[in-house]
């Protein structure tokens, strides 16, 4: 949890000190791209609370799934597909999902502490 945190204040300041913009062309891939991002970090916080965290299978995930919902944006972009909802409807339902899995677990443990 420590190292985490350290991970999370590092990036905070690297960003305020180096803020990086972008043409707004690529708002659409990029958007698509922290959703499938946020989706896996909400995967691993699961799966940590469950204590089945594997650094390999997360960082395979974060960058894999980031990288198929940009593509599937752009293939659908120059096709004139709006190939892009697939990663949302996808990523999306997933971060909620996992998300009320969070949830769950953490007042579960807070039940178990206070019930013993």
């Amino acid at each position: 949890m420590f190292f985490a945190l350290i991970g999370i204040l590092t990036g905070v300041v690297i960003g305020l000190m180096l803020p990086y913009t972008y043409n707004t062309a690529y708002s659409l891939y990029i958007s698509v791209a922290i959703l499938a991002c946020l989706d896996s970090v909400f995967g691993g916080i699961k799966a940590n609370l469950e204590n089945k965290f594997d650094t390999s299978i997360f960082i395979s995930g974060f960058f894999g799934n980031a990288v198929l919902a940009a593509f599937l944006a752009y293939i659908g972009d120059r096709l004139g597909v709006p190939l892009y909802y697939a990663a949302i409807f996808t990523f999306g339902g997933r971060l909620f999902e996992n998300f009320a899995s969070i949830r769950r677990i953490i007042l579960y443990k807070n039940k178990s502490k206070n019930k013993g």
